[in-house]
């Protein structure tokens, strides 16, 4: 046995070869998370940062305090709200334009690619600037097309609920790219037999894609469904850019609390606090999906 374990020693390269990613690993993620979590349960600020003295070790007075903050609980309850209505909206019309666009290989599908492909690498400056002018309640293009029906004005950006619900739409839009090409990567990997025989059988082209299109990209849907989800409970870009989590809390997510919190009351404790409880919600949805998964194809 110690034989065994010399030798694997020994054998240095492939030590040598992950020790650059793992040394990386640690100083910018593992410490910094170590770090993060003892200031969770201190009310370091910016006199802590000063002087080291002025910092007291609070226990979980930070968590308790989150609990009670109206303003952190309404955060949570955004969060929620941009997850349940977001993510299924962002895999829904990305798979659908994927399948879309997989019909066909010539230069107008290609423009069509690139097309739903440039909104998710377009700078969310950029896109609030945009979008802040479609947006607009007194001279926006939205506001001016629905006043040719009659239509009254919409406080797209004014109304607590139509807020949250207008950066849903500008957050969908932004992040349909990258999935779409996910999908369409996996749709390019399934083997033209599988649709041969489905066609030699009688199948209709609505059977053939419930019964074998849709079952063979489960891989792509599940890693789709989870990287958006992570992603929306990160949600930040658009409140911050759009609505600065107004008006009356009512757009603030978790992400732009953290971030209003640290950086602009400096509340380091507070904030790292608040930062572990996001990232126990995101473990604990993450496993959640992984169990899902799991229990789904064991039947």
């Amino acid at each position: 046995m110690l034989d065994s374990i010399k030798s694997k020693f020994q054998n240095k390269q492939p030590y040598m070869f992950i020790a650059p990613a793992v040394i990386l690993l640690m100083i910018f993620s593992i410490i910094p998370i170590l770090i993060a979590f003892v200031i969770s349960f201190t009310d370091l600020n910016l006199k802590g940062l000063a002087d080291w003295s002025n910092i007291s070790f609070i226990g979980m007075e930070n968590y308790i305090e989150l609990f009670k903050d109206d303003t952190f609980l309404k955060s949570v309850y955004n969060t929620a709200f941009y997850v349940i209505i977001g993510v299924p909206l962002v895999i829904f019309f990305s798979l659908g334009i994927a399948l879309l666009l997989n019909y066909g290989s010539n230069k107008l599908f290609s423009f069509f690619r690139s097309v739903y492909y440039m909104p998710s690498i377009t700078n969310i400056i950029a896109v609030a600037v945009i979008w802040g002018y479609l947006y607009n309640t007194d001279y926006g293009l939205i506001n001016y097309v629905l006043s040719l029906v009659n239509i009254d004005e919409v406080p797209w950006l004014q109304d607590p609920l139509i807020a949250k619900i207008s950066l849903i739409i500008l957050a969908v839009w932004k992040g349909i790219g990258i999935n779409m090409i996910i999908f369409l990567a996996a749709l390019q990997g399934i083997p033209r037999s599988y649709y041969e025989a489905a066609e030699m059988d009688g199948a209709s082209r609505i059977k053939t894609l419930f019964h074998v299109t849709l079952p063979l990209l489960r891989y792509a849907t599940f890693f789709v469904t989870v990287t958006t989800l992570i992603g929306w409970m990160q949600f930040f870009e658009e409140p911050y850019v759009m609505t600065q989590g107004g008006p009356l809390d009512g757009t603030v997510s978790v992400a732009l609390f953290i971030y209003q919190e640290g950086f602009q009351f400096s509340e380091f404790g507070y904030a790292a606090a608040a930062s572990f409880i996001l990232f126990i919600m995101i473990i604990i949805v993450t496993l959640v999906q992984f169990k899902a998964r799991k229990s789904d194809t064991e039947y």
